[in-house]
């Protein structure tokens, strides 16, 4: 039963259809000839793509115990792709971008609109856009109606990464480094007082504790009056201040040996403030494309065509209803 009445709607749609058949294709390719002359009138805009992976690390370690993932040659996984996709979303490189080839002009926005940057974000967003990639590199496209102009923006995207990262970086690492140059400036200076403490001694004849057992050697073995009283002087220096002489040349050894270790963590420092790292591998340049991507002119006439023609039906049934609801009433 149910079958007999699905069989009979069709049956009746059919026929409206064919009734209707001279309305429906009129318009259909009237819709048809005013989409094709639309988009010849549409600007065709040429795309360009750059592909780059970003690195595992951005840093030379000056420490032994190196983590093997940590190599410079190593592509970056997930987690740095994730990262460099921020990056490249950013305000930071956006702003370089729209001052380097005034996009505001290209982008035909009135610098005098209220709502400017917003209708540049959004041609900004219709027409840069960044992709992270099923291989896990960052593929970079760049729509424009200018092909060169689209190929050079994608290739400056590619070097700004390197630029933008490192301005990030060093907004931390500079400030890191500034610290373990005070640091280091310190155990420098108070190693400088230690040293100059027991130059001072020395001068007074103050010696070690090993040299300070053959002074009483010495003394014991002395010959003549003069003698004695040289060691006998020289006793009584080094037993007022053999103790504070002891002191600072443990105090000096412990520094020295604290300044050499120090020295791993302030190369690291200094290298990663003032070191320009590399922060992708590009895979791919862009280049000047030599056919338009968009529009799709084909594709665009047949779509509009297909919706007109059933959005018509649609239609055309509704207003037929509609008069038999009020024949009816």
């Amino acid at each position: 039963m149910e079958n007999q009445t699905f069989q009979n709607d069709r049956s009746q749609l059919l026929i409206f259809i064919w009734k209707k058949r001279k309305f429906i294709i009129l318009v259909t390719l009237l819709v048809a000839i005013i989409t094709t002359v639309i988009t010849f009138f549409m600007t065709p805009l040429f795309l360009s793509s750059a592909i780059v992976f970003p690195t595992a690390t951005s840093t030379v370690s000056f420490s032994e115990q190196r983590n093997a993932k940590a190599s410079s040659m190593d592509f970056g996984e997930e987690e740095q792709a994730e990262q460099l996709v921020q990056i490249l979303s950013s305000s930071r490189i956006r702003d370089i971008l729209v001052q380097r080839y005034d996009l505001m002009k290209h982008y035909d926005i009135d610098s005098k609109d209220a709502n400017k940057y917003y209708k540049l974000g959004l041609a900004y967003a219709s027409h840069i856009q960044f992709t992270r990639t099923k291989y896990g590199s960052i593929q970079i496209d760049v729509l424009d109606r200018d092909n060169e102009l689209a190929a050079e923006i994608a290739n400056k995207i590619v070097d700004l990464i390197d630029t933008v990262k490192n301005e990030m970086v060093k907004e931390r690492t500079i400030p890191a480094f500034e610290i373990n140059k005070r640091k280091k400036e310190i155990i420098q200076t108070s190693l400088k007082e230690v040293t100059n403490k027991l130059d001072t001694l020395s001068e007074l004849g103050v010696v070690t504790s090993e040299a300070r057992a053959n002074l009483f050697q010495a003394y014991n073995d002395s010959k003549n009056a003069t003698d004695k009283a040289f060691f006998k002087n020289q006793l009584d220096v080094n037993i007022k201040h053999g103790a504070e002489f002891d002191g600072l040349v443990m105090l000096r050894d412990e520094k020295t040996v604290k300044l050499a270790e120090f020295e791993d963590s302030y190369e690291q420092a200094e290298s990663d403030a003032y070191t320009n790292f590399n922060h992708k591998f590009i895979v791919e340049r862009a280049v000047v494309a030599d056919k338009k991507e968009k529009p799709k002119k084909a594709i665009i006439i047949i779509v509009t065509s297909f919706m007109t023609f059933i959005l018509l039906i649609f239609g055309l049934l509704i207003q037929d209803k509609i008069i038999e609801l009020r024949k009816q009433a």
